[in-house]
């Protein structure tokens, strides 16, 4: 089944684009960029705008959605669906023209190229919205997503396998641009961070609460390893290490506790795999 889908109009891809825009941006030391992505975000999906009410209507049924029962998947995606079309569509129209020029204007058209990894379900969504997709088409459609939001803990990427190609070239350019691969609580990290203005920090706090009494613990475990027990500079380097992390643990969110933290999570990292080894 062909689907015409233009992405530059599709609300949730552009959005998540942006997000990874972003966290290259985070990772590469790069405010400029990060700041401009950051002000497009903000300025275009505020609270009650046409491009914030049409997310919601995306994320409703490509987020956290995963193990429902059918009938609540129904009418999740019955109200989606009635969300979608009483918003202005003009205003909608409009408003995807001047993200689009933002986006050109102050980031890069490459941002529209940027790796999203629920592409798939994305277009979908876009096409069961649109008021030009046939009904035969829209009932394959939403028939597909309706097993997806009833499949047990499935992760998107197991869902929708990517291509071989696509992801090798995918993985050569961001190990190439970041020089090596972010562990699964970095990726948690900057990505809880990069959506935290829209939920007041909730979530980024929450985890960085735990994430922060995990790293405490690992670093001082680790002063008992022999290398660094019997190396006065490392240990004092390491027991400096549980200091900080001991005074962020009571200090707001900022850019200083998320280097920071990043940056003793690889350590862990390393720590760990020292271990292993030995």
């Amino acid at each position: 089944m062909k689907i015409k889908h233009n992405k530059k109009r599709n609300t949730a891809f552009v959005y998540e684009a942006l997000v990874r825009e972003i966290t290259v941006a985070v990772i590469k030391n790069d405010s400029d960029t990060k700041e401009k992505a950051v002000a497009i975000i903000k300025k275009h999906f505020k609270p009650n705008s046409v491009l914030k009410r049409n997310l919601d209507c995306y994320r409703s049924l490509y987020e956290n959605n995963k193990g429902l029962d059918e009938k609540t998947s129904e009418k999740i995606l019955r109200e989606a669906k009635l969300s979608s079309r009483l918003l202005d569509v003009h205003g909608l129209f409009v408003s995807h023209s001047d993200l689009i020029d933002d986006v050109n204007k102050d980031l890069s058209p490459s941002v529209f190229n940027n790796f999203v990894p629920n592409y798939k379900t994305l277009a979908s969504i876009y096409q069961i919205f649109s008021q030009d997709t046939t009904p035969k088409n829209s009932v394959i459609l939403e028939n597909q997503l309706i097993k997806d939001m009833t499949a047990a803990g499935e992760s998107q990427m197991e869902l929708e396998p990517i291509d071989n190609l696509a992801l090798t070239s995918f993985v050569g350019k961001f190990n190439e641009k970041y020089d090596g691969v972010l562990s699964e609580e970095q990726k948690n990290l900057l990505s809880l961070y990069i959506s935290s203005f829209s939920d007041n920090s909730l979530s980024l706090k929450s985890f960085l609460n735990e994430e922060i009494h995990r790293l405490k613990a690992s670093v001082t475990e680790s002063l008992e390893l022999t290398e660094i027990a019997e190396d006065a500079d490392m240990s004092k380097k390491t027991a400096k290490v549980v200091e900080t992390l001991d005074n962020f643990s009571s200090s707001g969110v900022s850019e200083e506790l998320l280097i920071t933290v990043l940056k003793t999570q690889e350590l862990v990292k390393e720590l760990i795999e020292n271990v292993d080894n030995n």
